[in-house]
């Protein structure tokens, strides 16, 4: 029974987690088939989603700390839009209002879903990351992935060298998690792929409700290819750092305030 209990704990709390991201899935299925006069379908999905964020924030779900990472992760993923549109890696089919170069500004908040569900995972599941690399580790890795996103459309795509490193770095760091009572441990990597996995298949679906569409989908949807877990293998790494990183700095400017953070991690 305490089992069961305890599965129950975890499913409800992980759907709390994903509130974010299940608001931009009902927004892309339900502006699929219901049209609303006079407002473009992206520019409905972005009011939605600036709705979202502020119910979240006033009640309670998301902490003001947690909306200021969100909106960095919603700079740092339009600005990746922005360039992978123009080099004609996704396009945006539809009209808008709100587009910037061919990117919508809702696809901003796509990227800030993923810092939402790390960010209410860390609360409500009270993280604990051990063996966790030095900070100018994290930090150089980081602008290596985030950056051969940009350079690997002019020279050669360092993404399988760069997964090689992380394994080296991170073979031994693993996350302690609580589910109700129980502590339980995982290896990081393993996180970092099974997120990844999931946003694959949630990628899926965001492209057949016309979220996005890649130059192989124009004709007619396909699955998209696996390849693209590795792009999100590395984003979710990205995502995972700048967090761990934010709540670093949060964690020593509390404890020369006397302030109890809520972090914690142990580096090598």
């Amino acid at each position: 029974m305490k089992a069961w209990k305890g599965l129950l704990w975890f499913g409800w709390n992980q759907a709390l987690c994903c509130v974010f991201a299940v608001v931009i899935f009902a927004s892309m299925a339900v502006t699929k088939v219901v049209t609303v006069p006079y407002i473009p379908r992206y520019d409905l999905i972005l009011l939605l989603c600036i709705l979202t964020q502020y119910l979240m924030v006033k009640y309670k779900l998301e902490t003001v700390d947690e909306l200021k990472v969100i909106s960095l992760f919603h700079l740092i993923g339009l600005g990746l839009e922005l360039f992978k549109v123009n080099m004609g890696s996704w396009a945006y089919l539809e009209p808008a209002w709100t587009k910037i170069a061919g990117a919508p500004l809702y696809s901003g908040f796509m990227y800030a879903s993923v810092a939402s569900y790390i960010c209410q995972a860390w609360r409500r599941f009270d993280l604990q990351f051990f063996n966790w690399p030095r900070g100018w580790i994290v930090v150089t890795l980081a602008v290596l992935i985030y950056g051969n996103f940009f350079t690997h459309h002019y020279i050669y795509d360092f993404r399988y060298a760069i997964m090689a490193v992380l394994a080296l770095v991170f073979y031994k760091t693993y996350v302690v998690f609580h589910v109700a009572n129980i502590r339980l441990r995982q290896p990081i990597l393993l996180s970092y792929v099974l997120i990844a996995f999931f946003i694959w298949v949630a990628e899926n679906i965001l492209t057949l409700l016309g979220a996005w569409t890649y130059p192989e989908q124009r004709a007619t949807w396909q699955l998209v290819h696996w390849s693209k877990v590795t792009s999100w293998f590395l984003l979710v790494i990205i995502s995972i750092m700048i967090v761990v990183q934010l709540k670093h700095v949060k964690y020593r400017i509390g404890r020369q305030t006397n302030r109890n953070p809520d972090i914690k991690i142990e580096s090598d």
